[in-house]
């Protein structure tokens, strides 16, 4: 970053290819969906760049860099909040009993971790996405990320108390929805 911030525009690249996979899974995950963390990703990288100059160098670039990413994802989410929704039951063309939702491809790429199987994988992400959006942000930073409590708080602007008690909320509200989605339960599902 401190290359970046002198003017040398190849180390911004760099930090693309570094942070890349690791953001994107993150971003992926905290949005439930692959287009809206695309958009959350590009909008990361122009603010990163916007703000180089005011970047303190002594200080981790992950974490900042994860934070503007969590934020630019919550106003997306916002955004998208605002917007009509499409009716995925609405026929398609010409064709009889063709609806828009047969056409859509499910594109979730899962970790390459080696730690799970693709299936305990969608499993967590299924149960994952059941949170709450400020739960699921914690959850995601401390477990996914690995950032510390300090960290977590200093990134999201809360006190060290609400991280702690939003990470234990998260991870008895994640057993309970994994114990559903393991089970093959649904109910949950059903009910949001």
């Amino acid at each position: 970053m401190r290359q970046y911030v002198k003017g040398n525009r190849d180390a911004l690249r760099q930090i693309i290819d570094r942070y890349q996979t690791d953001l994107m899974r993150f971003l992926i995950r905290l949005t439930g969906s692959r287009d809206a963390a695309e958009d959350a990703f590009q909008e990361t990288f122009l603010q990163l760049h916007l703000s180089a100059s005011r970047f303190d160098t002594s200080r981790r670039l992950r974490p900042w860099l994860f934070t503007i990413a969590a934020n630019k994802a919550r106003d997306g989410l916002r955004k998208k909040s605002r917007q009509p929704l499409l009716v995925l039951s609405k026929p398609v063309g010409e064709s009889e009993g063709t609806e828009m939702v047969d056409l859509l491809e499910i594109d979730v790429p899962t970790p390459s971790d080696g730690m799970l199987s693709a299936e305990q994988q969608r499993l967590v992400d299924r149960a994952v996405s059941q949170l709450s959006h400020p739960l699921r942000e914690v959850l995601l930073l401390a477990y996914f990320q690995r950032l510390s409590y300090a960290q977590i708080a200093d990134e999201l602007g809360i006190p060290l108390g609400t991280v702690k008690s939003r990470l234990h909320a998260a991870v008895a509200s994640f057993a309970k929805f994994w114990q559903q989605v393991a089970s093959g339960d649904n109910s949950e599902d059903q009910h949001r």
